[in-house]
């Protein structure tokens, strides 16, 4: 008897080609345009932030494309201006940085995890867009994502953190207290994303319990947010919810 799942399966890999292709076109005309594309991915812990850039620079030009992610700030980085660690990692022209957690740890988790203090966490949200917006008007695109998962999908997704050895890379203190806090983050993402999506840098927020699905929900919206000569992204046949926010209501 055949498999029931294999045309799912072909069609997400026909789609993801698809729009990688497009990603690849997209990626020369940066190049030979001498722009600059900055991709926030943000989300709650094991909502698939990873899995989404790999698929994002699989067959990209690796000299063009950074991926950062940043570990735990240094003693100097602690007494700097907070913005300063990312800077270094900006793109300059003809580049693509995709950022796997930003300066937005301090809305969520730095928050949440007792990181930061409150005059910090303030004036973070104080200097934020402010600080975007400057990169913006520098000539760079600036899109940001957040990823959302229900609490079933990210207790199942960190319980096979600890089975499999693939991720178990992954393992933090953080992810231990990830579902205790789960209502925590939720109240720390509303705010974040209240106060710091706007009209010119709205938040695209996805429902992401559906790895594939968000996969190819970004990607294409990637592909139509930023412009590109005699590009047409393709629709994929099934796409996860992307929503663009704006300020509060």
């Amino acid at each position: 008897m055949p498999d029931q799942s294999t045309p799912v399966k072909t069609g997400y890999k026909a789609q993801l080609l698809a729009l990688q292709v497009q990603l690849v076109m997209l990626q020369r005309h940066l190049i030979a345009s001498d722009q600059r594309l900055l991709v926030l991915i943000e989300g709650r812990d094991a909502a698939g932030k990873d899995g989404l850039i790999k698929r994002i620079t699989r067959h990209m030009s690796p000299r063009e494309t950074r991926v950062v992610a940043l570990g735990k700030p240094s003693d100097r980085d602690r007494s700097s201006w907070y913005f300063q660690r990312y800077t270094p990692y900006l793109p300059a022209d003809g580049e693509i940085a995709l950022f796997n957690r930003s300066w937005y740890n301090r809305a969520g988790v730095e928050k949440v995890m007792g990181f930061c203090s409150e005059a910090q966490h303030e004036a973070f949200y104080r200097d934020v867009l402010t600080f975007e917006r400057l990169l913006v008007s520098s000539g760079t695109t600036v899109l940001k994502y957040y990823l959302d998962i229900s609490y079933d999908e990210q207790a199942e997704r960190l319980a096979e953190r600890k089975t499999s050895p693939l991720t178990s890379w992954k393992i933090s203190p953080i992810d231990a207290v990830a579902l205790d806090k789960f209502d925590d983050y939720s109240r720390a993402r509303d705010r974040m994303l209240a106060e710091t999506g706007s009209d010119d840098l709205p938040w695209r927020v996805v429902q992401a319990d559906s790895k594939k699905k968000t996969r190819l929900a970004v990607i294409a919206d990637i592909l139509r947010s930023v412009e590109c000569p005699h590009l047409v992204a393709p629709e994929p046949g099934e796409r996860a919810p992307v929503l663009h926010c704006g300020g509060p209501a």
